[in-house]
């Protein structure tokens, strides 16, 4: 009789959910359209669960220019018109124009530092944290980590970042490893 595999409490049996936290969730990212796309989607999903945004993924993907952030950042009012009649995405005008503004954002870091990955990750000193949560319940919503990052991103322009936000994004492009400390995953992203 085949063993169990343990995973995080927050996975349910959906599978796009599980192929989620099983290839994506908690693995260190440095590509830059990546770590935009996460931005994104992270808040693209304030107020709503992360199953919701991650089954509309793939149209965000098409409606957004595959995370284009030169393409997205001249988006104009009729983009944005197109963009709010697509039920593939979070309708939301506040966040549709937000990731217009965080384009625009994001290419400015980029051009001061030479990439988003060479601004993001010094918030944690280079490396992921890793901590070693048993529950659910231990797991932070946010930490003093994401309170700065939010905090200098808003500063730069940035909306839809708050300190949760980013601390889901710090989760999601794994410059913390939440994942629970009995799943299989921990020790193996542990090695990145």
């Amino acid at each position: 009789m085949p063993t169990e595999i343990c995973r995080c409490g927050w996975v349910h049996d959906d599978p796009l959910e599980i192929v989620y936290h099983d290839c994506e969730w908690g693995v260190p990212v440095h590509d830059d359209r990546r770590l935009f796309e996460f931005l994104i989607l992270e808040g693209a999903q304030a107020g709503l669960s992360w199953i919701t945004v991650l089954r509309k993924r793939e149209s965000y993907r098409a409606a957004f220019d595959q995370f284009d952030p030169e393409k997205i950042a001249r988006y104009d009012d009729a983009k944005i018109a197109e963009l709010l009649a697509n039920p593939g995405i979070v309708r939301n005008r506040l966040k549709v124009a937000a990731a217009v503004q965080n384009a625009r954002a994001y290419l400015t870091i980029q051009e001061q530092l030479g990439s988003f990955d060479a601004y993001i990750w010094p918030f944690v000193e280079g490396k992921p944290i890793i901590n070693a949560w048993k529950t659910l319940a231990e797991v932070p919503a946010e930490t003093a980590v994401s309170k700065a990052m939010s905090r200098d991103l808003r500063q730069r322009g940035f909306k839809f970042v708050g300190s949760t936000i980013c601390y889901a994004f710090m989760q999601a492009c794994g410059l913390v490893n939440d994942h629970l400390v009995d799943c299989f995953r921990y020790q193996e992203i542990n090695r990145f």
